[in-house]
C-alpha cells in the first residue's frame, strides 16, 4: 500500500511546487512572492520527508529540519528587508 501512495504524494507536492514557482513570478506584490518562497521551502521539506520514508534512510531527516531552519531565517530576513530596508541594523 505504502508503495502505491508515496508516488503519488511525491506527485501531489511537486505540482504545487510547480504552482509555487508560479506564483514567484507573476506574484503582484513582494509579500506575495515571499509568502510563495516559504510555502516553497515547506513543499521542499516535505519532498524531503516523503524521500526518507521511501528510502528509509535517517540522514534525510536531519536535511529536513536544516531545510526548516534555513527556510525560517531566510522569510524573516526578507520580511525584515521588506519592511525597513535594512536586515542588519
Amino acid at each position: 500500500m505504502l508503495t502505491l501512495v508515496l508516488p503519488i504524494a511525491i506527485g501531489a507536492v511537486v505540482l504545487a511546487m510547480a504552482l509555487n514557482l508560479w506564483r514567484m513570478a507573476i506574484g503582484p506584490t513582494r509579500p506575495d512572492r515571499i509568502l510563495a518562497l516559504d510555502t516553497l521551502s515547506i513543499n521542499t521539506i516535505a519532498v524531503v520527508m516523503l524521500l526518507d520514508i521511501a528510502l528509509g534512510s535517517v540522514l534525510y531527516l536531519e536535511a529536513a529540519l536544516i531545510l526548516a531552519m534555513m527556510g525560517f531565517v531566510g522569510t524573516v530576513a526578507l520580511c525584515k528587508f521588506i519592511l525597513s530596508g535594512d536586515i542588519i541594523e
